[in-house]
This record gives structure tokens, C-alpha cells and sequence, in this order.
């Protein structure tokens, strides 16, 4: 047990795999390289009772790690340099058992931002900001410069929202314990719960398609304009369970939106995309929202039985009825279910009107 103490001070934890025993000297090697509050979030978020601890930064080497009993990895490398990072978040989701937790730090888009207004002048950071915007954010989504993005940095710089870093650890099979902002950095805890994602081409442009519940309980892909970071998608029920829903029945301080969604939604510009699915023959103009699976699950279930009769519509039931809120939009379907039931196809042609007169008159946005 001495030797290994000596080792953690000599080679301070590049790849070192340590037992928990010896945590008082895992928090004096690592205040070495991280401040007091990085030590503090990992030391509230490892069991220091379990298994071996593995420490990864710049000297990290697979060849030399020993996986036996391993129930934590801690990634003290910016997350940013990683060349490909959902490959590299599915090699920790391999490398630990189920329930292995994995703790890292990355740089966020508003962390950078911080970082990059370093002038006096407001408008001189303007000018850099708006350049690190096209550059760093534009280009690399574009079809004619992504590319040449990737071609100059080697696939080792990434620029992301704090949505898009979490949303990708989930993807990767990870669920998301706790993050918090230290140091102008993002530190993250996870948790293994399952395999990774078998989505090929998770949503990055803009336009994307999200898989929804339709009639029968039948997945299908729903068109829409973004206004969330990219891979907002997978951690919905994170954002639900740090905040609960806001007044209009959507997730609370949902910090997955884009500074441009407040725009586009209040001007239903978001869900205009979804013509191509009614078109389809996916949706009707008027019915029930179109769900995810948590937000499915999250409904009552006989409401969840009755809902899945009917195709879901382009224009949802509350926005005829000017009903806001988790409650209030539950409350619509059911109202809106009822009457179709009894009055068929008319009921949509009433709510159509019903709806497009609110939104017309600016008393109803899709946000």
C-alpha cells in the first residue's frame, strides 16, 4: 500500500489506478493539478468504499491499465481535445461495469465565451465573439466547411454547448448524476445504466427529426426546426428532474434551448417542418401532440391508452384552448379526445380555427 502512495505522489495520477483506501493522498495528489472545489465535486461523487479508482489525464495509456475490479474512471483532460468524443465516451461505457460511475470536465460554449470577450472594448468583443461563432459553431456544421474545419484541427478541437456535452454522455449510455461550472470549466458525474445509443446519426443540423409516439404506439420521425443545442434530445428527463415544467408545460430553466428559440417558437417557425409529415400522412393538421417516450411516459395512463387511437396533429389541442402548463395540457387532450370522440372529424375543424385565430393573435407560441 506504501508503493502505491509513492506513485501517486511521483507520477501525480496520469493513468494510475488507485485503491480507495488511500483517499486522503488521491485528494493531496490531485489538488496538485485541480483546485479544492474540483476535489471536493469528485470526492462527493465517488464511493470511495467501492473498487479501484482510475485517473486519466495527459499520460493516460490504455496499454498499461489494469480494468480488473474497476468501478471508476475520473478524466482530468479537457474534454475538447478528445478526437472523437462519442467513440471516446463508448470506450468508458466499455470499460466499466454496469452502475461504473464516470466523472470528466470539458469546456462549454459559455465558458468559452467568457474566455474569448477578453478585451475592454464591447465592441472589439463582439467582433471576436461573432468570429469564434462562425468559425468554431458555423463552419463545422456546414456541408462546404466542415470539412475544411476538420482538416486544420485534426478533429481535436470541439467547441459545444453545455446541452450537447451532456447530451452526448448520455447517448454513450450514461446517465447524468450532477454537473457544476468550477474554474471556468464543466465538471460532470454519470452513472452506467445502459448500452450506448444505436442511433447513427444523432441530430446536429438544422432541421432534424425527432422519434415520436403515433397511432398504435408506432415510432415515427417528426420534422422541426432547431432551437435546442445538438443532443438535447437524450437528456430530457435530466432537465425534468433538476427543474420540473414551467407554466406552459415545458421543462423548467431548460438550459438545452439556443439564444434564438424564444424567436422561432414564439413564431411557430420551429414547427413549420412538420407540413412534411403531414404530407406524409404521419400527422394531422389538429390532435395530440406528437410525444417522446419520456414525455409519453410522464402522462397518465389512461390517457396514454385513448391518445394512441388517433393520429397526432400538427396543432395540439391546447393551443385551440389557450390551456398552459403541464396540468393544462393534459387537461386539453382530454377535452379535445372527448369531443372527437363524439363529433368525429368536425372537432378538428373547429380547433383549427379555434387555434390558428390564437396564434394569429399572438395569444399562443409553441414554446
Amino acid at each position: 500500500m506504501m508503493m502505491q502512495a509513492e506513485i501517486i505522489e511521483s507520477f501525480p495520477l496520469q493513468g494510475k489506478i488507485v485503491d480507495p483506501p488511500i483517499i486522503g493522498r488521491i485528494e493531496e495528489a490531485l489538488t496538485n493539478q485541480v483546485n479544492e472545489e474540483v476535489v471536493k465535486f469528485i470526492s462527493e461523487q465517488v464511493d470511495v468504499t467501492g473498487n479501484k479508482i482510475l485517473f486519466l489525464s495527459s499520460g493516460y495509456s490504455e496499454k498499461k491499465i489494469d480494468l480488473d475490479n474497476l468501478r471508476t474512471i475520473v478524466d482530468l483532460k479537457k474534454l475538447n481535445h478528445r478526437k472523437d468524443i462519442n467513440s471516446y465516451f463508448r470506450s468508458m461505457n466499455e470499460k466499466l461495469p454496469d452502475a461504473g460511475i464516470f466523472i470528466g470536465c470539458a469546456e462549454s460554449y459559455t465558458e468559452r465565451k467568457k474566455r474569448v470577450q477578453f478585451a475592454s472594448s464591447k465592441l472589439l468583443n463582439a467582433v471576436l465573439w461573432a468570429t469564434d461563432f462562425i468559425v468554431n459553431r458555423v463552419f463545422p456544421k456546414m456541408p462546404i466547411t466542415k470539412n475544411i474545419y476538420h482538416f486544420f484541427s485534426r478533429g481535436k478541437y470541439h467547441v459545444m454547448s453545455k446541452a450537447e456535452i451532456l447530451g452526448r454522455l448520455s447517448y454513450a449510455g450514461f446517465e447524468i448524476i450532477d454537473h457544476k461550472t468550477i474554474d471556468n470549466l464543466l465538471y460532470y458525474s454519470s452513472i452506467k445504466t445502459k448500452e450506448p445509443k444505436n442511433d447513427k446519426n444523432p441530430s446536429y443540423g438544422i432541421m432534424f427529426k425527432m422519434n415520436r409516439i403515433s397511432k398504435n404506439g408506432k415510432m415515427i420521425g417528426i420534422y422541426k426546426v432547431r432551437t435546442m443545442h445538438p443532443y438535447s434530445e437524450y437528456i430530457q428527463d435530466y432537465v425534468v428532474r433538476l427543474n420540473g415544467y414551467n407554466e406552459v408545460g415545458k421543462p423548467a430553466r431548460d438550459f438545452r434551448l439556443t439564444s434564438w428559440s424564444k424567436v422561432i417558437r414564439k413564431l411557430h417557425l420551429d414547427e413549420m417542418p412538420q407540413l412534411i409529415n403531414f404530407l406524409k400522412g404521419d400527422l394531422s393538421i389538429v390532435g395530440v401532440r406528437p410525444l417522446s417516450q419520456f414525455g409519453y411516459s410522464a402522462l397518465p395512463l389512461d390517457l396514454q391508452e385513448e391518445r394512441i387511437k388517433y393520429k397526432p396533429g400538427c396543432i395540439p389541442p391546447n393551443v385551440a384552448l389557450k390551456m398552459t402548463g403541464f396540468n393544462g395540457v393534459i387537461e386539453a387532450e382530454r377535452i379535445y379526445l372527448k369531443e372527437l370522440k363524439k363529433s368525429g372529424y368536425l372537432t378538428n375543424f373547429k380547433y383549427f380555427w379555434m387555434a390558428l385565430y390564437n396564434i394569429v393573435t399572438r395569444k399562443s407560441s409553441s414554446a
